[in-house]
């Protein structure tokens, strides 16, 4: 390698292990080294988030355990492997934990999301000292970090894009009424790119006071602190009786994913964007969805070109997410940080190693 001394690297590190649902334990453990096309990224920040927590709470039907834990974080390059000619010690950089073959039949149609082994290549282990990125994700969802912006909001990376492909899968117009379910970490970030997108009215639900602050400081039109399930003659009240153009829900509960085609109006369209305990089912009115045109979607994960996307936004510094970092905790505090973060103190904490 050049620039660095991989000998003056440790040869351990500090990791989180998820070893089963509600135990996580700090190991040392052997610190990763960069094979041909790799990196290895010294953890600078790392975030916690709503998909980390429900794999700590219940599990995770893509996350097997034991696991190394965590997934969304930045840091700075110290070893690069052979054949690496983009990247070099020392740089700054911003990741997603995945990338697609880009050789399967779902690469080939521009779906990277859905990619046969988008899952099962992805890299976990970022509550820790040293990550590695495989020469996949090397060469396409690795971006410098610029010095105008911070490791955390670098971090943010990953969730951004995830909304990015989210919206994408819908048309978005200036005057439309986009209501918002829920005010956890996802729900503020579509507040902020939906806003920066121009659209003229957003309305968030939420359950609490404290949410409804949150969403408030970051431009939401209107906070409507109410059960999704009796709002519905309220989201009326503001839209002449249509209902909203597009209902976002963020919660990922099954109650909230049947609920939310009820605030549509005809022709409106649905993203159901929370992931639902595996195993639950849902129900709709069929007449509603067929009679009233609803367009319905579930958006997964992300592609290349909402890494890429979120990545300028991000850069260009045209989101206000530092309002998204609520606080700052060592490595070892993690366990602290993820029960805050549970418990709604807060909307993410950065991990600092």
């Amino acid at each position: 390698m050049a620039g660095n001394d991989a000998a003056a690297l440790p040869k351990t590190m500090r990791a989180h292990i998820l070893v089963k649902p509600g135990e996580i334990d700090l190991r040392e453990v052997p610190r990763p080294t960069a094979g041909p096309g790799e990196l290895v990224v010294r953890v600078r920040t790392a975030l916690t988030c709503g998909t980390d927590i429900k794999a700590f709470v219940r599990g995770h039907p893509k996350f097997p355990m034991p696991t190394p834990f965590g997934h969304e974080f930045s840091g700075e390059i110290v070893e690069v492997g052979p054949g690496e000619a983009t990247f070099h010690e020392g740089d700054a950089v911003m990741a997603a934990p995945t990338a697609p073959c880009g050789e399967c039949y779902y690469c080939a149609r521009q779906q990277e999301n859905l990619c046969e082994t988008v899952m099962d290549t992805m890299v976990l282990g970022a509550y820790a000292d040293f990550i590695k990125l495989p020469r996949r994700i090397a060469a396409v969802n690795v971006y410098r970090k610029p010095d105008s912006i911070s490791f955390a909001t670098a971090a943010l990376m990953e969730p951004l894009a995830c909304v990015i492909h989210g919206l994408d899968m819908i048309s978005v117009r200036p005057d439309d009424t986009v209501v918002l379910i829920g005010a956890g970490p996802i729900s503020l970030l579509h507040l902020l790119a939906l806003r920066h997108a121009g659209v003229g009215r957003i309305i968030v639900v939420v359950r609490s006071d404290r949410r409804a602050a949150e969403a408030q400081r970051l431009g939401a039109d209107e906070v409507l602190i109410s059960d999704v399930g009796v709002v519905r003659d309220q989201i009326l009240a503001r839209t002449q009786g249509r209902g909203a153009d597009i209902v976002i829900e963020c919660t990922g509960q099954v109650e909230v994913w049947e609920a939310a085609p009820t605030l549509a109006r005809a022709g409106g369209q649905v993203v159901l964007f929370g992931g639902c305990r595996p195993g639950t089912q849902v129900r709709f009115d069929t007449q509603r969805l067929h009679y009233d045109q609803l367009r319905i979607v579930s958006p997964f994960h992300f592609t290349p070109r909402a890494v890429r996307r979120a990545y300028e936004l991000l850069a260009g510094g045209q989101l206000n997410t530092a309002a998204l970092i609520s606080g700052t905790f060592p490595l070892t505090e993690l366990r602290h940080a993820l029960t805050l973060h549970q418990q709604g103190e807060g909307v993410k904490f950065a991990i600092e190693p």
